[in-house]
């Protein structure tokens, strides 16, 4: 029997700016997936949509505003990818928002290990998140293909 390993590859980010609604907006992207062999492995696109407290001009986050988000990205993180579970795809930034992407393994994972987040209030800001069917990934093009072509 020949056993199929999954190769997860490092996290390569590109920064992409962009302005929508007449305002800046910034998207970090990891490219590695847009070559990636194993898609088909992830066929589930989770969406983590953060309300940002602290705003500076053009309703981005405040220097102590970004501290806070990316502590809670890394907790949140660090559960989701946990075995190989996830994999990071984007952070976007735009108009008083933070949106975290990963690509996933197995759905019922992940929304536990956030249901567990939610139960023990056990996050910095109000969110909101999404989990969906996505095997053609879909919704991670326009971050890997507008994002990562060059």
């Amino acid at each position: 029997m020949v056993e199929n390993k999954i190769i997860i590859p490092n996290e390569v980010h590109r920064l992409i700016e962009f302005r929508q609604r007449d305002l800046p907006g910034f998207a970090t992207v990891n490219c590695a997936l847009q070559m990636f062999k194993f898609k088909a492995a992830y066929p589930w696109h989770l969406s983590v949509l953060i309300k940002c407290a602290n705003l500076v001009e053009h309703r981005l986050p405040s220097p102590q505003e970004q501290s806070v988000l990316y502590r809670f990205e890394d907790q949140i993180g660090a559960l989701i990818k946990e075995n190989g579970n996830a994999l990071f795809l984007a952070r976007v930034t735009h108009n008083a928002y933070r949106e975290l992407m990963w690509r996933v393994r197995l759905p019922d994972v992940a929304n536990s290990m956030i249901q567990e987040i939610i139960l023990g209030k056990n996050y910095p800001r109000e969110f909101d998140y999404r989990i969906e069917e996505d095997p053609e990934w879909e919704k991670a093009s326009w971050y890997l293909d507008g994002a990562c072509e060059s």
